[in-house]
């Protein structure tokens, strides 16, 4: 009989976005992710195989945790443009947040493997599709009643509004300024006037 886990493995997955995030795909070393993990090289292979299994499988932790949260939040929202903006508020809030945003730096890592990658590539991909239709169907209900005008291309600014939120984990990785953040967001919520 094998021995029980002595670690949480949604916890570990938590640590090693934040070591990816840091240090990217290919500069996470086997030690510095067994440091940064809290566990020991036979757990990391017992448990997630490979360095690029648990690279795929943290990123995919992240994503999904993350989508199903905007989704959620955009598909219970009584007002699309609250909803939206309580979207790009929450990502702001947990860009400026020190901690928190170690683990959204591992979307760097990720786009950097989708050349080489074909299942990390099909994988962003088909999120991007998915974020981008649950904005779509947003903002066809905010123009249903009345809150976005009726002459706006909704296909062409839910691509924008998508693609707006990714960047701001670009825009948090290059300044520290929360203004500028907030800045970001202000502009980028005023394509739905």
């Amino acid at each position: 009989m094998g021995r029980n886990k002595e670690f949480d493995t949604t916890e570990v997955l938590h640590k090693a976005m934040e070591v990816f995030g840091h240090y990217g795909y290919e500069g996470a070393s086997l030690p510095q992710l067994l440091k940064g993990l809290g566990i020991a090289r036979q757990s990391l292979y017992d448990t997630y195989g490979t360095k690029r299994d648990l690279f795929v499988l943290a990123l995919k932790h992240y994503v999904n945790e993350k989508s199903n949260a905007v989704m959620k939040y955009l598909a219970t929202s009584e007002s699309a443009k609250q909803g939206i903006a309580y979207v790009f508020h929450e990502a702001a809030k947990v860009l400026k947040d020190k901690n928190r945003q170690k683990e959204c730096f591992i979307i760097f890592s990720a786009i950097d493997q989708m050349p080489h990658d074909m299942e990390i590539k099909a994988f962003l991909l088909k999120d991007l599709d998915t974020l981008e239709e649950a904005f779509f169907e947003t903002l066809v209900r905010g123009q249903e009643n009345g809150e976005i005008s009726s002459d706006r291309d909704l296909r062409a600014l839910a691509r924008y509004l998508n693609f707006a939120r990714y960047s701001l984990t670009q825009l948090a990785k290059m300044t520290s300024d929360p203004k500028v953040m907030d800045d970001y967001v202000a502009v980028s919520l005023s394509v739905l006037d």
